[in-house]
């Protein structure tokens, strides 16, 4: 009796602790919308050329992250498939696509602006 009624505590334990987990986010931190990858706010997204993808970190810091701000990840972000966090050099967390950190273009006003896209040859959108 007492094996059972241990094996039933740990099955509701095991079901109690599934359902209080955070939940890796059924949603992706961005997606394709017109053939370009869009952070959930609507807004396009960028990669910049002089980031090494898999490096694990922005170059784009101080003065370039007010023109290009990164898309930050919450410390409960757990993102899975092409998406990864990389760390800033502030110690702050950003998303990251095909280990490519992600940047908006402040100059772009509504969702859908694409104004960044070959900034300098070296600012892209994500295509699909």
């Amino acid at each position: 009796m007492k094996i059972s009624h241990f094996l039933a505590t740990m099955a509701i334990s095991a079901a109690s602790m599934v359902a209080s987990a955070p939940a890796v986010a059924a949603d992706a931190p961005a997606k394709m919308a017109d053939g370009t990858l869009v952070a959930a706010n609507g807004m396009t997204l960028y990669t910049f050329d002089n980031d090494k993808p898999g490096s694990g970190k922005s170059v784009c810091n101080g003065p370039c992250a007010g023109l290009w701000p990164p898309l930050m990840a919450p410390s409960t972000e757990q993102p899975t498939g092409d998406y990864s966090v990389v760390t800033r050099d502030d110690g702050s967390r950003q998303l990251a696509y095909k280990g490519k950190p992600l940047y908006f273009y402040k100059a772009d006003q509504k969702a859908g602006d694409r104004t960044g896209d070959k900034f300098k040859d070296v600012w892209h959108i994500v295509k699909e």
